[in-house]
C-alpha cells in the first residue's frame, strides 16, 4: 500500500510519467541476468519435474484407457448376459403357457371322462330302479289280481262247493296229511 502512496506523491510531484531508459539505472540487465540464470539453474529440475508430471499425466490416461476398455468389456458381456437372460425368460414363458394349456386341456379331459362316468352311474341307477319299480308294480298287479280272482271265486262257490274241492284235492293227494 505505501508504494501506491509512493506512485501518487511522485506523480504529484512532477505532474508527469516519463520512461526512464537508462538502461544501467533502471537494472533491467541486472533482470534478465537474474532470469537467465534461473532458467539454466532450474532447467534440470524443472525438466525432471515436469517429466515426471508428463509421466504421471500419460500414466493416469493409460490407466483411464485400460479402465474404460474393461467397462466396455463388461458391458458387452453384461448385453450379452441380458440377451441370454431375456430369451430364458421367453421361454420360460413359453414354456409356462404350454403347461398351462396342456393342463387345461387335461382338466378337460379328466372332467369329460368323470362326467361320462357319472353320467353311466346315474344312467344304470335309473335303469335298474326303473326295473325294480316295474318288478313291484307288477308284482302289485298279480297280487291284486289273485286278491280280486279269489274273492270272487269265493263268492261264487258255496261252502259246499268248497268242501267237494277240498276233498277232491285231499283224494288226489292221496290221503296223506
Amino acid at each position: 500500500m505505501e508504494n501506491f502512496d509512493q506512485i501518487y506523491t511522485l506523480v504529484a510531484e512532477n505532474k508527469t510519467i516519463h520512461l526512464n531508459l537508462d538502461i544501467l539505472e533502471t537494472g533491467v540487465i541486472n533482470i534478465l541476468l537474474l532470469v537467465g540464470i534461473l532458467i539454466y539453474v532450474g532447467r534440470d529440475f524443472l525438466g525432471s519435474s515436469l517429466e515426471q508430471r508428463q509421466e504421471g499425466i500419460i500414466q493416469a490416461v493409460q490407466d483411464a484407457e485400460e479402465k474404460l476398455n474393461e467397462a466396455t468389456i463388461r458391458l458387452t458381456e453384461a448385453q450379452k448376459q441380458l440377451t441370454q437372460a431375456q430369451v430364458i425368460i421367453s421361454e420360460i414363458r413359453k414354456e409356462t403357457i404350454n403347461t398351462k394349456k396342456i393342463l387345461l386341456e387335461s382338466d378337460e379331459s379328466d372332467i369329460n371322462q368323470e362326467l361320462t362316468v357319472r353320467f353311466t352311474r346315474a344312467l344304470t341307477t335309473l335303469r335298474s330302479r326303473e326295473q325294480q319299480v316295474f318288478t313291484e308294480i307288477k308284482q302289485q298287479i298279480i297280487r291284486l289280481a289273485l286278491k280280486k280272482v279269489l274273492l270272487k271265486v269265493q263268492s261264487q262257490i258255496g261252502s259246499t262247493k268248497k268242501e267237494q274241492i277240498i276233498d277232491t284235492n285231499i283224494a288226489q293227494l292221496g290221503g296223506n296229511l
